[in-house]
């Protein structure tokens, strides 16, 4: 089973990724931040983690306001960095776990924490910039761990409190350690400390603050769990209320931690502090693990019974991201455009695999299905194309249309999601068409 092997907090200021990126080590204004993050580093290289499972939160970078989530687990193959401006940090890419993710989501739905999802996002410095300097990536192939990115909206009022906070990371220890694989995991807390970066408040901090926020972090996390956001607002600033995201963290520890690193530098706008904890909790028994792992699965128990169904899971989103994004952008007038005038450029352009542009080609409604394409994806391609839905609910089952009509109630009634642009549409002006 998975094991936790301990909790990381760090700040995610940018002054961080700065410092790294001009290698400004014997900088003395600099090197502070380096000598915070350099035990770290050597605790994980000895610890020799399998997955980092990432709290941060974005910076309107890739999650804007036309959609903001609470609680966003990745579940994606690889993550890039987002360029927040000037371009991307010349840092790879890291690899992502898709299937300790879809456990981890599965848990915490279960355990009643409405998760978002989200796949192919670029992520910012809220991740990069501490984990740059927390693991090797300067060598041939990269970063040496997986990483599992947890965003936390924290910047749009109302943000979830400091308890549900709490709660999220006591439902994560639940899903880590009910994780059938060996995994050796290490949880990532990222934020603050105390700043605020609007306003005539601009440049506030409270190291007073930030020394006792570390104490109550390490030894009585429950005081923090109960204050409100104001009070986080007011004692480490507004933006500084973000480190209510490291108590996702401490509450997937055990109740009692050891500290074995500390640091605090405050060189300019935020409080720069890095901490390991170690996780002291004691095994999971079989009969847990086996409660967990049935309370995980309960929802789609016996599914697999219903012939001829596949549950749109996260594990058939990750796999089929590539063709169920292509059929999705047939919902923008300029990629229908290209695609009705040249399929096979735009097979090429989306980079489909040689089974994916065959299915298409073939129209094969069921094969689709059954490679990952979700149906509401294919309705739009058969707008696209002026094939009604029951020509594809046809399909599906291996059926003509007349075979399948006739087990309707109203056999003469073909319908489309098409629009004003339809074409085509031959079958619209004939019920019995």
């Amino acid at each position: 089973m998975a094991t936790i092997i301990g909790g990381i907090a760090a700040s995610h200021t940018p002054t961080i990724g700065f410092a790294y990126d001009r290698d400004k080590r014997d900088d003395p204004v600099w090197a502070p931040i380096f000598a915070a993050f350099d035990p770290v580093r050597a605790w994980l290289a000895q610890q020799k983690p399998d997955v980092l499972l990432f709290i941060h939160n974005d910076h309107v970078t890739s999650f804007f306001f036309d959609h903001y989530s609470a609680f966003s687990l990745g579940v994606g193959e690889q993550w890039e960095v987002a360029d927040e401006g000037a371009g991307a940090r010349d840092l790879p890419a890291i690899g992502g776990d898709p299937a300790f993710a879809a456990h981890l989501g599965r848990s915490l739905m279960a355990d009643e924490f409405d998760m978002s999802f989200f796949q192919r996002r670029p992520l910012d410095h809220g991740c990069f910039s501490p984990l740059s300097m927390l693991c090797p990536h300067e060598q041939a192939g990269g970063w040496l761990v997986k990483l599992v990115p947890l965003q936390v909206g924290v910047l749009q009022f109302p943000i979830p409190t400091a308890r549900r906070c709490f709660r999220l990371g006591q439902a994560l220890r639940r899903a880590i350690e009910s994780y059938p694989e060996p995994l050796r995991v290490a949880i990532v807390a990222t934020g603050g400390l105390s700043h605020q970066v609007h306003g005539e408040r601009a440049g506030f901090n409270n190291t007073e603050w930030d020394q006792r926020f570390l104490d109550l972090f390490e030894r009585d996390p429950e005081r923090l769990a109960q204050m409100t956001h104001a009070e986080y607002a007011e004692l480490g600033g507004v933006e500084g209320a973000e480190v209510i995201m490291w108590l996702v963290m401490r509450g997937a520890l055990s109740s009692q931690v050891r500290c074995l690193h500390r640091s605090y530098y405050l060189p300019s706008m935020t409080g720069i502090a890095t901490a390991v904890y170690q996780n002291l909790a004691q095994p999971t028994t079989a009969a847990e693990q086996q409660r967990q792992a049935a309370h995980v699965n309960a929802q789609l128990a016996g599914v697999e019974k219903l012939q001829g169904s596949y549950p749109f899971t996260l594990e058939r989103s990750v796999g089929a991201y590539r063709i169920n994004q292509f059929l999705h952008a047939l919902i923008e007038p300029v990629h229908r455009a290209a695609f009705l005038a040249d399929e096979e450029a735009e097979f090429a352009r989306a980079g489909l695999s040689d089974t994916e542009r065959e299915l298409l080609r073939r129209r094969d409604w069921r094969g689709l299905m059954h490679h990952g394409a979700i149906f509401f994806v294919l309705e739009k391609l058969g707008a696209v194309i002026g094939v009604s839905n029951l020509h594809i609910y046809a399909a599906m089952r291996g059926q003509s249309l007349e075979e399948f009509q006739r087990t309707r109630n109203a056999p003469g009634a073909l319908y489309s999601v098409a629009g004003k642009e339809a074409t085509g549409l031959s079958w619209a002006s004939s019920p019995t068409a």
